[in-house]
């Protein structure tokens, strides 16, 4: 996969201009998000490793192909990360699911880590880091730097909006991540949101703003 695949399916851009609209409400912002993690979901797991298994059909018996190795494993930066969750868990049921706790120190925009819980054998499984919002790239960077040490090597990094800054950032401190969006936007602005953006995706998503 290249370093930065922006998604451009109709739909995916339908939903994200929905998702902007500040007149969108909680539920049908939590909604949308789910929809779009799911088709955005398709995209990050688009060259996935198979291998072929016999298997028996209602006529004859055939070589098919089945994902190879262990099960994947899906990562939610909290909070925000459990609405692409959601949707991931939806194509990829069977997937092994952790959680990085980070949040930004609003005078730094650096992130501090206060939990993370993921699964085993990471070395063997595909990883997708989830985060709604690559904006800075500092939490998401400490994120994967925490699964690296764990012993992740194939990452890839799904999120719903990106910064050039993060971008930049994520490419810089892990060039071998791919990145998956819906939208490279403009900019950030001085409090590190990106813009035009949709605000915060966690405040959006449980309304507590």
């Amino acid at each position: 996969m290249q370093h930065l695949t922006i998604v451009t399916h109709p739909l995916v851009q339908h939903k994200l201009t929905i998702m902007r609209d500040r007149e969108t409400s909680t539920a049908g912002f939590r909604g949308l998000l789910r929809e779009i993690s799911l088709l955005l979901a398709y995209e990050v797991t688009r060259d996935l490793p198979l291998t072929m298994t016999s298997i028996e059909t209602p006529l004859t018996e055939m070589e098919a192909p089945v994902l190879q190795g262990k099960k994947l494993a899906l990562i939610s930066i909290l909070r925000a990360g459990n609405g692409l969750l959601d949707g991931v868990l939806e194509l990829i049921p069977s997937a092994r699911v952790g959680f990085i706790g980070l949040y930004r120190d609003e005078a730094t925009l650096q992130p501090v880590k206060y939990y993370d819980k993921v699964p085993g054998d990471l070395d063997e499984r595909v990883t997708i880091v989830l985060d709604p919002m690559l904006a800075t790239g500092n939490s998401s960077v400490a994120a994967v730097s925490l699964l690296k040490d764990k012993g992740a090597a194939d990452i890839r990094f799904l999120c719903l909006l990106a910064a050039p800054e993060g971008v930049a950032r994520m490419r810089e401190a892990h060039p071998d991540v791919p990145i998956v969006t819906a939208a490279l936007d403009k900019r950030l602005n001085e409090k590190g949101y990106i813009v035009p953006g949709l605000g915060d995706a966690g405040d959006r998503m449980f309304g507590t703003k």
